[in-house]
């Protein structure tokens, strides 16, 4: 029997070659795969020495032979296959073991073009998809980590079943569809190209969801190959509670996005149902956390929480103080994790100190949503265009007007379209969103914020199309607005404002959320 090996990740390479031999394999190999077995003491055979055929070009042509590819391919099932071998001298493969060259790891080390460019793996997908192609006779093993059960089952029966060999098959195709997946990705992006004409988008499973939104719904959680600059849910580390659910990854990726719009002190976001109940900013995070909880206690009950400092023991006995189902933060201190240990279904995520930078800010990537038979694909709503914002009331915003009304439309964009939200510099106080017209949101907002709006700022995440919205915000105390103009009614809307006494600045930029 004979099994062909050549890995560039080579965790579980010896023990599993070691294993084939043991079984009566003989093993052919190439370049690094080689080397680790020979330093190891495994028996292997050189390739190049196999086929008679030297490595040529660099190393670029190693397995690209009729001997390697004959033997992979060649149906023993089949009389004119056979005959065909044996004319030529070629001996079944029925084992190969190939993953790619790291392409992926090249690109995030930063490499240059001409280094990439040779990471683009020839002879090892050719390998694999032959072995694919053949998998009625051959077993095709491309994550080290099916080694074991391969073992095992060769141990036991010394073949593998051909459900083995079918789901290795499907394991293999979705490995070099990734692979080149990748490649097409770094291209258009060298090329400046964010929306190619042929889109292919590659993500590895996390985990299985117990179910999606709804119990009858079907879940699991992807994410992509390499870990992003800026802090993520995906690739933050869970440290205690319960299994993440679908809505939870909603959840905590609306707080993360929100906590990365204030990155300049300690901050506080209480997601519920993907909208905003509290957001709060203060010196201490403790003090932030409790402020943001007590904007609207009713709704943080059973809250997600992004902080983006490090949460302390304080921090964390107030955290405990309500039932949350989960929290993410930069990290936890020791005694902040024994406070929570307690919590046992709470779901605590560590999303690295990145969060906690003040430099930290949303970066522009792109987003994508799923429509009946497609894909919408855009750029996401992070990082503003450079924008100077017009006062065109008769009253300019006073120094403390200005810094609520950038707190406000920090916070509204990230509520639901039509969002309304009354805050003041340092909180938000009361937000309405999702409504189907704006004085609807309007309205919920101040009914939500009552006596608390009196002198706030009120931001509105696209123009008024009426004065009506912004006349419930002035009954109910709001001193200045932020909105983005560009309505046919902004003089009526502008004199609304300055027959109630307000501020009004244009951003010029919406910031709809459906």
């Amino acid at each position: 029997m004979l099994a062909l090996l050549s890995v560039s990740d080579k965790r579980g390479l010896v023990p599993f070659a070691q294993g084939l031999v043991r079984l009566g394999f003989e093993l052919l190999s190439t370049g690094g795969t080689l080397a680790a077995l020979q330093v190891a003491g495994v028996p292997a055979k050189k390739v190049s020495d196999y086929t008679q055929s030297p490595e040529i070009l660099g190393g670029r042509v190693k397995t690209l032979h009729p001997r390697i590819h004959g033997g992979i391919l060649g149906r023993p099932d089949h009389e004119g296959d056979q005959a065909e071998m044996t004319a030529n001298g070629i001996t079944p493969i029925t084992l190969v073991a190939v993953n790619l060259y790291p392409f992926r790891q090249t690109v995030a080390s930063g490499a240059p073009e001409a280094e990439v460019i040779e990471q683009i793996d020839i002879g090892g997908p050719a390998m694999v998809r032959a072995s694919a192609k053949n998998f009625r006779h051959v077993t095709v093993v491309v994550d080290p980590d099916d080694y074991e059960s391969v073992l095992l089952e060769l141990e036991r029966s010394r073949a593998t079943s051909e459900d083995t060999r079918r789901r290795l098959m499907r394991k293999a195709f979705a490995h070099t569809a990734a692979y080149d997946a990748s490649i097409a990705g770094w291209l258009s992006k060298e090329a400046g190209e964010p929306f190619p004409h042929e889109l292919s988008l590659t993500f590895q499973r996390v985990q299985g969801l117990r179910y999606g939104e709804n119990p009858h719904q079907r879940g699991a959680f992807y994410r992509e190959h390499s870990a992003p600059d800026e802090p993520t849910v995906a690739f933050s580390r869970v440290l205690q509670g319960k299994e993440l659910s679908y809505n939870n990854i909603l959840d905590l990726d609306a707080a993360l996005g929100l906590v990365l719009e204030f990155p300049e002190q300690p901050c506080a976001v209480i997601i519920k149902h993907n909208t905003p109940c509290g957001v709060a900013l203060d010196e201490s995070l403790v003090t932030a956390y409790r402020t943001a909880r007590a904007i609207d206690e009713v709704s943080a009950f059973g809250g997600i929480v992004a902080l983006n400092r490090e949460v302390d023991r304080a921090c964390a006995e107030a955290l405990a103080e309500t039932f949350l189902e989960a929290v993410i933060a930069p990290s936890y201190s020791a005694e902040a994790q024994q406070v929570l240990s307690a919590k046992k279904n709470l779901r605590l995520l560590e999303a690295g100190p990145g969060l906690a930078s003040p430099t930290a800010r949303p970066r522009a990537q792109l987003e994508a949503r799923s429509v009946s038979g497609g894909l919408v694909l855009q750029d996401k709503d992070a990082v503003e265009p450079p924008l100077e914002w017009k006062v065109v009331s008769k009253r300019a915003p006073t120094p403390e007007e200005e810094r609520a009304l950038r707190f406000a439309w920090r916070v509204c964009k990230h509520v639901k379209s039509n969002a309304i939200v009354f805050s003041n510099g340092s909180r938000l106080l009361a937000a309405g969103g999702g409504q189907t017209s704006r004085v609807d949101s309007a309205k919920i907002a101040v009914a939500r914020g009552g006596e608390a709006l009196k002198g706030s700022a009120v931001a509105s995440d696209a123009f008024f199309p009426f004065r009506d919205g912004l006349d419930e915000a002035a009954r109910a105390g709001a001193t200045c607005v932020v909105q983005p103009g560009g309505s046919v009614r902004d003089s009526e809307i502008i004199a609304a404002a300055d027959e109630h006494g307000m501020a009004m600045v244009l951003t010029g930029v919406r910031h709809f959320r459906h």
